[in-house]
């Protein structure tokens, strides 16, 4: 990441802070067989879950469909399972929330092309995790994938 890009980041998410109480974002692991679909932003290292803050009048599991298919083209076909809400402490703010969900129905909506916001998208196996994974995310898979009980940190 640039400075300008992690400038950039930290300075939404200080606003993000100060205009709200507590941010909520929603985020999906999308999954196909033992396969999951992790994307990698053009503004934060790592590869993480498709996702972003929830909106006004929609719900998180709103929130997190609509964020799958705008980043990554995969659409959710069916219900998405919540399976956590996480405190996700960050260098802006100690007030972020994740609710994440579990998706294995899906469509693809259209073909993903790399933008402004999104640099890759791809398919990972449990033992194929790539190595600038982000933490909580690799957390995440492996509690999903083992059937463990979600822990309440990101």
């Amino acid at each position: 990441m640039s400075p300008w890009q992690r400038l950039r980041t930290s300075v939404h998410l200080f606003l993000a802070g100060i205009r709200r109480r507590m941010t909520l974002g929603a985020r999906v692991a999308v999954f196909d067989g033992d396969r999951v679909l992790l994307l990698r932003h053009t503004y934060i290292p790592g590869w993480h879950f498709p996702g972003g803050g929830v909106e006004p009048g929609e719900t998180a599991a709103e929130s997190g469909a609509r964020e799958a298919v705008e980043e990554t083209g995969i659409e959710p076909a069916g219900p998405v399972a919540l399976f956590g809400l996480f405190h996700n402490v960050n260098e802006a703010t100690v007030r972020d929330h994740v609710a994440l969900f579990v998706c294995t129905q899906f469509r693809v909506a259209r073909a993903f092309r790399p933008n402004h916001e999104i640099a890759a998208i791809g398919w990972f196996g449990p033992g194929e995790l790539p190595a600038d994974i982000d933490p909580g995310t690799a957390r995440r898979v492996a509690e999903i994938v083992a059937g463990a009980a979600p822990a309440a940190r990101w």
